[in-house]
């Protein structure tokens, strides 16, 4: 049976105090949506649906960013959940395969959690997504069960003492086909405490109709949501913890687990070493047995095996390092790349440009590789030496085995093994230090007096 995903993504999300919609406050460098979107990936969904309202553009750019074939649909006024996933009634009119509902701020649904979902259905014509609550809260609907039929799902607000006490609690998700299920949203009320059109009602509808209601049960931690930024502070922490739990059981040293922060696509081989404090933006690979030293931060970029990186390194997106780099402290690089052995030892910028292998760059190299208005490239061969200093004025090329004196500003192209100097020569006057000296601390003196 195949499966279409209904991703509700259009809560503005008050309490988040933000101009940006609640489902794209990112969490391990991502948008939520992400998560939602990435796990629900797991049953090869045939359609993607995202139902946006508050900043739908917004949205709409974040969900093909994902997934360029999701659709999203508009929910002009905010009037429940249920007539949030009737939004999706248009784009599923030819479907007839099985609906599982997600929402956009729930970033941490397990796939394995969704495919026990998708296994119920088998046997059950509605499954409701269910977890038990350690104790009593308002926040939550609960799940009215009968033995393993779901008799129905009451909103807190509209339940009595006895269903208030029950802890099994729903979480909102379920799955459905999409003929029984827009049947059934067909027939819901708004006449409840709120005047929403509630998708908890489905489940009692379907009860009704003597189908088949049941519910299944994941843990808690599986159904956390974000309401505000401290939900986000929360949520990004138990992300970061079980991504490095992950890493650590994949074969990675973190020399201090708790200092480096990665991102929901960060991929590290196996006998990588991670030193104290890296910061991991979105879209970095690191291969088996690369180090990435202290206070590193890197972004959008690739390292290979057996390349160091750091300490205090800066990899922008675009960057390639190739086997046995080595970058070091205070290097910045950006949309280039490395080949074999290449290093990039102190204090350099190296942007928009290719170096080759076995090259050295000196400390304290710049790549000009802007003048105002655009971005111009610079090429190194293998085996050249960059001195210390040099200022390489894009657009250049520095053959194979070529050098650059320390200090030069070059300007023109650099034949294969050819000693390239440019620079002021050198002029040195006697005593006029000291005269100078002397000739400063008079003028200093006088303006003394004067004031």
């Amino acid at each position: 049976m195949s499966v279409a995903l209904i991703i509700l993504a259009a809560g503005k999300g008050t309490r988040m105090n933000s101009d940006l919609p609640k489902v794209l406050h990112p969490i391990g460098g991502a948008p939520m949506l992400h998560h939602a979107m990435r796990a629900g990936a797991a049953l090869d969904p045939a359609h993607v649906i995202v139902v946006a309202g508050h900043g739908s553009e917004q949205v709409r750019a974040a969900a093909h960013d994902h997934d360029d074939s999701a659709e999203v649909v508009l929910q002009a006024e905010q009037l429940g959940t249920g007539h949030a996933v009737d939004q999706a009634r248009a784009a599923l009119k030819d479907f007839d395969g099985d609906i599982v509902v997600l929402f956009g701020d729930t970033p941490f649904l397990r796939p394995e959690t969704l495919e026990r979902m998708i296994a119920a259905r088998k046997d059950h014509d509605v499954v409701v997504l269910g977890f038990e609550i350690a104790e009593v809260q308002p926040r939550y609907g609960r799940l009215v069960m009968d033995e393993d039929r779901l008799v129905k799902i009451v909103e807190y607000k509209d339940a009595t003492e006895e269903e208030r006490a029950i802890r099994f609690t729903n979480s909102g998700l379920l799955a459905c086909n999409a003929q029984t299920l827009f049947s059934l949203l067909s027939e819901t009320s708004n006449d409840n405490a709120s005047g929403e059109y509630y998708l908890t009602e489905v489940a009692e509808l379907a009860n009704a109709k003597s189908l088949s209601v049941t519910a299944i049960a994941c843990d808690e931690s599986e159904t956390l949501g974000v309401d505000s930024r401290a939900d986000l502070a929360a949520a990004d922490a138990l992300f970061q913890t079980q991504a490095r739990a992950d890493l650590l059981a994949d074969g990675v040293t973190l020399v201090a687990p708790d200092t480096v922060y990665l991102s929901l696509d960060t991929v590290i081989g196996r006998d990588a070493l991670i030193e104290p404090n890296v910061v991991f933006g979105p879209g970095v690979t690191v291969e088996s047995g690369a180090t990435i030293r202290a206070f590193s931060h890197l972004e959008g970029c690739h390292v290979s095996r057996g390349a160091t990186v750091g300490p205090y390194a800066r990899l922008r997106p675009g960057t390639e390092l190739a086997e046995d780099v080595r970058v070091g402290n205070f290097v910045e690089i950006k949309n280039a790349t490395l080949a074999p052995g290449a290093k990039v030892n102190h204090l350099s910028y190296i942007g928009d440009a290719s170096i080759g292998a076995a090259s050295n760059i000196g400390a304290g190299t710049i790549t000009c590789n802007y003048d105002g208005v655009m971005k111009h490239f610079t090429h190194i061969g293998e085996r050249a030496f960059i001195g210390s200093n040099t200022m390489l004025v894009a657009p250049v090329s520095i053959g194979d085995e070529a050098m650059t004196g320390s200090g030069s500003v070059i300007t023109s192209d650099v034949e294969a093994g050819a000693l390239a100097l440019a620079r002021a020569l050198q002029v040195e006057k006697p005593g006029m230090a000291r005269k100078l000296f002397d000739m400063l601390k008079a003028k200093k003196a006088r303006q003394s007096r004067g004031s």
